[in-house]
């Protein structure tokens, strides 16, 4: 039986970081492999807002995380962004699609990370509203998650209890938790 290609198995959220930078082409691929996201109207209702830890907004992007998230994350040379255009530029009206062409377009951007031998922890507390402002981001987008995204890390350099997180076993629940046959009941 064909199995689950390794790219996808291999992919995980650690929370330590080698504090290593990334090189500009490195970052330049994340973004050309989520450029090639499908997309309805190949509207590509996707835009990334970066930083690495070389640039000033750095501490910006650290500053709308919680302070539990700050703890681990400050390590990852690269802070991403995902935002999807609520508004289509279509006709300028609600996009239905625009959360499930950004999530593909962040898929991409991930599998591609893995190939890289890049981990990516995805961050979704933060001040979202805060984000808004501090970031200047038009009404017409959404603010998804952060992510952290770098080389592994030594758990050894984390608080014991944020360390103790890499050594929790991966599940992911049974396809018959949520896979429907005809129609939901």
């Amino acid at each position: 039986m064909p199995e689950v290609h390794k790219l996808i198995t291999d992919r995980w959220s650690p929370v330590a970081f080698d504090d290593r930078s990334l090189e500009a082409d490195q970052v330049h691929l994340l973004f050309e492999a989520a450029k090639w996201a499908p997309s309805a109207r190949n509207a590509q209702p996707w835009r990334f807002i970066f930083v690495t830890k070389e640039m000033p907004d750095y501490k910006v992007f650290l500053d709308l995380m919680t302070e539990a998230n700050q703890v681990w994350a400050s390590t990852a040379p690269l802070f991403v962004m995902p935002l999807a255009q609520v508004i289509s530029q279509y006709k300028n009206r609600p996009s239905r699609l625009a959360f499930y062409e950004t999530g593909m377009a962040v898929g991409n951007l991930l599998l591609q990370a893995t190939a890289m031998g890049l981990m990516v922890h995805q961050i979704g507390g933060y001040d979202v509203e805060r984000a808004k402002e501090a970031l200047a981001i038009p009404t017409r987008y959404e603010p998804m998650t952060i992510m952290a995204i770098g080389y592994k890390g030594d758990r050894a350099k984390l608080p014991k209890d944020v360390a103790a997180r890499e050594d929790k076993e991966r599940t992911r629940m049974d396809i018959s938790e949520f896979l429907v046959q005809g129609r939901c009941k």
